[in-house]
């Protein structure tokens, strides 16, 4: 590693580190005699070596309470169209502190530099005008807008061949001005876990910048670096690629001078020829690295390794070469804990985190490898790895008590990580005078004095909407004339406000739940939670985007999306999947009555709606929540002309079914086009906005000649609709299966349904898993051989048996024809086949030889039984097992 001007350096028991670059020296060096010592350690010495310096560290919070000069880091307008080459116009003076690539996340416009990208689905130029008008002046553009001089007279326009490049380029020259230990994470799982954990082992003495969730493309890795001020003493990154050639741009914003590989497994396999293309390709990031860490076990990883030429320090662990530089010598699992003893440097040491699964375990390793060559004691690494507290990579929106909504991010504290979820709490379109609800406990290891730190916070969320904020904790408390918010409350701890009036009067809020575990916002979380049994069905958004993007990535870019929602949103909730969404800008949501149309309104949904199964009693609903139905037959298409007649209503949105072998709804291509184009062209109350149908089989080649004469008579059909009419009337006939076995036929529009919920009817195979459905074992009894389980005494034993009752029934969804032992749940990964007859609110399933007891989780389907095994125990679809998920099973949702 180059020697450099900066310094880092770990020092025995908790002492915290010091930090220094360019002339801050002198600073400290000053600060140093204070405490009787002035010795500095540099880079040249070794990370390792400064662990055995005699010296005394002195804090970053010391510095900053002391002299009260580090800000957080901002460039003027001038320095930014220098750093990325952009030709400037406007005179505008400007000091850019803030980057911003998604219009809808606008916090701090005066300071904003706004990148306007350019995607597959859209065009940030188009957000310009928006964003003026809530007070950006600052864009950087690679085409001027039309008369910008006229229409934006005091803006500044950096003009750039390509803003993307532009935005890496400038995190690039940001990463240039630290010269401090940077840790690069990348792999194809683990990688987030592993950065949160370092973040935990290192804040008690280092002022850590990490990536914020999982910012780790090429936007994100540009915005996580931005992240890192003058008061960052180390920076912690993930990098993540899709594609061949993508890690080059990372690997120059990141620098690492650390490198860490978690794993490499089969995620995003099909853009790479090879594994070994795929690892080679993430081994990039680490060509200028200090040091690589990663395991050296793994077959791939250490041929890759070898032909990649890297020349730096190989810091490869092993169980089983004990002449590893880090050698693991035993892992040693107990009921809730894992032991693992190391040899590092010919020393011995051991630790204990809290877990017992083995991507824990092998995550720790890493975390391990990483901290004891910074420096970290062998001492400090085990008393902090027992602390490791489980990371939610995901907010949880729960549906709380009193008409309450839960966003739970109580698992971090940080500024930067409240930004984020308050952003996200900012989005969401709930309904129109909810209350915005901040509870948030001490922030701990911010590296800011307290009073500078809850300023900060207080303009956070002043600017991201927030009107009542209740704090918890000494040090927040001691700080409320820094909130400036009108409506604020401050308590000691959580059992005071839970015992407050203020606890007791929460009522029809959206509250987002920020603090630390040890405040115990755990039992916050809880208390508030609306009250319902031990099932859950969890509902990954995340996953849902990946669907929905797994599918546009088949589509030209031109072609628009609907997304059905109807039927709860297949069980998993329409409005929370609605505003996901309607957040990706999808085009049209479909449902299939009226009603389900309303529910999205007043729960803040905007986007178009179709309604797939009109009522004639409903129209004036549909009128009044601007809900466009689909039309099939003349006398659904006279009640609704006559009903718009009535009220007014001129050019309401229509779409036209056509019937082309569904035999199910529709107007007949050959028999009804001529009379249906009259009688649409000689009134005005309705207009079509779409013609569409249905393929029969679009998910089997076997049915691929009856879908191609389905598809001639829906083309020479919907051209006839369209030739009569001015206007562009949208068609779309492929569904999920189409979208991928018909791309010829996608048209103007695809309606994507089954898939968006992760599963490919063309092979019944999961694309990525949206719902898992989960319980946990009530009881456990033995039952000898010979006994019987359940009504009828259906559940004959035929061996001395562990029997464990599971709060599920038919009333849940789960179906009794799965009972007797035709189908099974999991347990601890294992298989447990439900016995006897399934009940209406309990079931019993078989454990015997299975490592479990009260109060151990269930799977029911999800993340390891894929709904489809259930489904074909049943001879049915998917879509029937989700649909049947009961309303009293809670839907939990994650969000990154």
């Amino acid at each position: 590693m180059a020697q450099g001007k900066g310094m880092a350096c770990l020092h025995g028991g908790d002492a915290p580190i010091i930090y220094a670059k360019n002339n801050r020296r002198k600073i400290i060096q000053s600060l140093c005699r204070k405490w009787e010592k002035e010795y500095l350690c540099t880079r040249s010495v070794g990370y390792e070596a400064a662990r055995n310096t005699d010296f005394v560290a002195v804090g970053c919070t010391v510095l900053i309470r002391e002299l009260n000069i580090i800000r957080a880091m901002t460039y003027t307008i001038e320095r930014v169209a220098t750093l990325i080459g952009a030709h400037r116009y406007g005179n505008r003076d400007a000091n850019i502190g803030f980057l911003l690539t998604d219009s809808r996340s606008l916090c701090f416009a005066e300071e904003t530099l706004f990148f306007a990208l350019k995607t597959d689905r859209n065009d940030g130029q188009h957000f310009i005008g928006d964003l003026y008008r809530r007070g950006v002046f600052n864009f950087v553009v690679e085409h001027l807008p039309d008369n910008y001089d006229t229409l934006y007279p005091d803006v500044n326009f950096l003009k750039v061949v390509n803003p993307l490049g532009a935005l890496q380029r400038l995190a690039e020259r940001h990463r240039d001005e630290f010269d401090i230990p940077v840790v690069g994470i990348t792999g194809s799982n683990g990688k987030t876990m592993v950065k949160e954990w370092l973040y935990q082992l290192l804040s008690p003495q280092m002022v850590v910048t990490r990536s914020p969730r999982s910012y780790n493309s090429q936007i994100g890795v540009p915005l996580s670096v931005w992240l890192m001020n003058e008061l960052t003493q180390i920076g912690v990154f993930e990098a993540g690629i899709s594609m061949p050639g993508e890690m080059a741009s990372l690997r120059s914003i990141i620098q690492p001078t650390i490198g860490v590989l978690t794993g490499i497994g089969t995620a995003h396999q099909e853009n790479f020829a090879s594994m070994e293309e795929k690892c080679s390709e993430k081994l990039k990031l680490f060509h200028d690295s200090e040091a690589v860490i990663y395991n050296a076990d793994d077959d791939l990883i250490a041929r890759c390794m070898e032909q990649s030429g890297y020349k730096g320090r190989r810091m490869g662990w092993s169980q089983k070469d004990r002449n590893a530089p880090l050698f693991v010598k035993t892992i040693e699992k107990k009921e809730n804990t894992t032991t693992v003893t190391y040899v590092y440097n010919g020393k011995e040491g051991q630790y204990s985190i809290p877990f017992i699964d083995s991507a824990s375990v092998v995550n720790s390793i890493t975390c391990m490898a990483v901290s004891l060559y910074l420096g970290l004691s062998a001492d400090d690494l085990d008393r902090r790895m027992q602390r490791l507290e489980p990371v939610a990579m995901r907010l949880e929106v729960k549906t709380g008590q009193h008409g309450c909504t839960l966003i739970n991010d109580s698992y971090n504290s940080d500024v930067k990580s409240l930004d984020i979820a308050l952003d996200f709490m900012n989005r969401r379109p709930d309904h129109k005078g909810r209350r915005h609800t901040l509870i948030l406990s001490d922030i701990y290891q911010s590296g800011e004095s307290p009073r500078e730190l809850y300023r900060e916070v207080s303009t956070l969320v002043q600017g991201r909407g927030v009107e009542k904020f209740i704090g918890i904790g000494p040090e927040i408390s001691a700080q409320s004339d820094e909130i400036k918010v009108r409506e604020k409350f401050f308590f000691e701890s959580v059992d005071s406000f839970i015992s407050s009036e203020v606890f007791r009067s929460l009522r029809d809020e959206v509250i987002l739940l920020k603090g630390s575990r040890s405040f115990g916002f755990d039992l916050l979380t809880e208390l508030l939670a609306q009250k319902v049994h031990e099932t859950i069905l969890e509902v990954n958004l995340n996953a849902v985007v990946d669907n929905l993007n797994h599918y546009r990535s088949f589509m030209k870019p031109t072609t628009k999306l609907v997304c059905m929602i109807k039927a709860d949103g297949y069980g998993a909730g329409a409005v929370e999947i609605a505003k996901t969404l309607q957040d990706h800008r999808v085009d049209y949501l479909a449902v299939a009555v009226a009603d389900e149309g309303v529910t999205l309104r007043k729960n803040g949904i905007t986007s178009n709606i179709m309604i797939m199964n009109p009522e004639m009693t409903a129209f004036k609903t549909m009128f009044d929540y601007d809900l466009e139905p689909e039309v099939y037959s003349f006398r659904l298409l006279e009640a609704l002309i006559k009903a718009a007649e009535k009220e007014g209503v001129a050019g309401f949105p229509v779409h036209v079914k056509l019937d082309t072998g569904m035999h199910r709804l529709g107007f007949d291509p050959n028999k009804d086009i001529d009379r249906l184009i009259a009688r649409m062209q000689h009134q005005n109350a309705v207009i079509p906005r779409s013609v569409f149908s249905h393929f029969v089989g679009s998910d089997s080649d076997s049915f691929d000649e009856f879908s191609a004469r389905q598809f001639a008579l829906f083309d020479e059909g919907s051209r006839k609709l369209q030739a009569a009419f001015p206007h562009k009337i949208l068609r779309h006939i492929d569904n999920s299966a189409g979208i991928e076995h018909f791309p010829e036929r996608q048209l103007d529009m695809c309606r994507l349904g089954l898939g968006l919920y992760g599963i490919d009817s063309r092979n019944n195979h999961i694309i990525n898993n949206v719902c898992t459905l989960k319980t946990t074992i009530l009881q456990l009894r033995h039952v000898p051989a010979g006994d019987t389980v359940g009504y009828s005494r259906k559940g004959v034993i035929d061996r001395d048996s562990v029997i464990a009752a599971i709060p599920i029934g038919y009333a849940d969804g789960l179906n009794r024809r799965l009972g007797n032992r035709r189908c099974y749940c999991l347990v601890g990964g294992k298989r447990a086949e439900y016995v006897g007859n399934i009940c209406m609110d309990v079931t019993m399933i078989d454990v015997t030889g299975i490592d479990c007891k009260e109060g151990d989780s269930v799977e029911i389907f999800g993340d390891h039984l894929p709904v489809t095994v259930l489904s074909d125990a049943l001879d049915t679809i998917p879509y029937e097992v989700l649909t049947c998920i009961s309303n009293r099973v809670k839907r939990v949702y994650f969000q990154d």
